[in-house]
């Protein structure tokens, strides 16, 4: 599918497949498409050319004008700010997302299923942070929803309430089995949470796999540096070895000439010698970070089990023997190119939720 805002291409030619029943995580920086993409989907924007389905159910089709309005698309989605009426008691706001059909039992069943059982005349003013996401994502659930989709969802939460709500959260999508899609620019969330990693930049889709298919086996060196700490390190492939600096590496793949060598921090350990220069340490208590000026010239990183090793220290470094990934020298981009553009923080091209947006919660939850 495609979409415009104005002269701006947002998304090119994106294709994406969610299996039934699968989590499947939008991993992107800022400005790559990722809430533009989640909203078509809802209906929130239509899209200029593509078509979209739901299981079998055509929902857009942008050759032929066929578009199925949000409220008629049996997808519930979880705003960034949760869009919780403050006015209305969690009972209520969870209500709200089952339109005119008769709540019956149905709001008391979720709010236990999210953990929110008894809450049901509280205000939301009087709820934290976590529980506030829980009463959004019960007001999706409510109307049992075909597909949920989640635009940042933890964005909201400080680093202490992450790691316990996103936990919860990947429970309750795993015992509700519905189909979700989830936009996020954190790549521990999206490895902890989806079964399916789609990466975005400028619009595009550049690869989707799981997780750990991503990591061991990303398609280039932005998608190394951006779901990961990576030292592309230059090599001489020799068939299935490369040459490098810290010795010769056995290849994933047979190749010959100068090529890029991705090797992760984890895969080089400290070792007998003196010849490395250490320049940082991040200790963080379970693991410490260690960067290193190498004689060649090559700055790498090791991460290893928490140690005494101090700047100013010289070490011997090795690597794990585990075979690399490579990629052509001549297109392989640099890790210091590829880091702030993923960081960087893009001007939004989206428009911010308007009044409209948020009637559509009624359907979308």
């Amino acid at each position: 599918m495609s979409k415009r805002f104005g002269n701006a291409q947002i998304l090119r030619d994106v294709s994406l497949t969610v299996p039934s029943g699968s989590i499947c995580a939008l991993l992107g920086p800022s400005g790559s498409g990722k809430t533009t993409l989640l909203r078509v989907v809802a209906g929130l924007e239509q899209a200029e050319a593509g078509v979209g389905t739901l299981d079998s159910r055509v929902l857009f089709d942008g050759t032929n004008g066929a578009w199925i309005a949000p409220e008629h698309r049996q997808i519930g989605m979880v705003f960034q700010d949760w869009a919780i009426f403050p006015h209305l008691s969690v009972g209520k706001n969870v209500a709200f997302g089952l339109g005119r059909r008769d709540p019956g039992q149905r709001v008391g069943e979720v709010l236990e299923m999210v953990g929110l059982a008894g809450f049901g005349d509280r205000m939301p003013a009087t709820l934290s942070g976590g529980q506030l996401q829980r009463v959004a994502l019960a007001r999706a659930l409510a109307p049992r929803p075909q597909a949920l989709l989640l635009d940042e969802p933890f964005s909201n939460l400080d680093v202490a309430l992450r790691a316990r709500v996103r936990a919860d959260l990947h429970r309750l999508l795993s015992d509700a089995d519905v189909t979700t899609v989830f936009v996020t620019h954190d790549q521990e969330e999206a490895f902890v949470l989806g079964d399916q990693v789609a990466v975005m930049r400028d619009g595009e889709i550049l690869q989707s796999s799981s997780p750990f298919d991503l990591y061991s086996s990303p398609g280039d060196p932005w998608i190394a540096a951006f779901v990961g700490d990576v030292n592309l390190v230059p090599g001489t492939a020799d068939g299935s070895e490369v040459g490098t600096a810290i010795g010769r590496l056995p290849t994933r793949s047979t190749g010959h000439g100068p090529v890029q060598v991705l090797v992760r921090p984890e895969d080089v350990s400290i070792a007998p010698g003196d010849d490395c220069i250490v320049t940082s340490v991040e200790f963080y208590g379970h693991d410490t970070m260690i960067e290193c000026l190498h004689p060649a010239g090559a700055v790498l990183r090791l991460r290893v089990r928490a140690c005494q090793v101090r700047k100013g220290d010289r070490i011997g470094v090795q690597h794990s023997g585990a075979p690399v990934v490579t990629f052509p020298a001549a297109s392989a981009e640099s890790e210091s190119d590829a880091e702030p553009d993923a960081g960087r923080a893009r001007p939004s091209r989206v428009p911010r939720e308007s009044t409209a947006d948020r009637q559509a919660g009624r359907a979308l939850g």
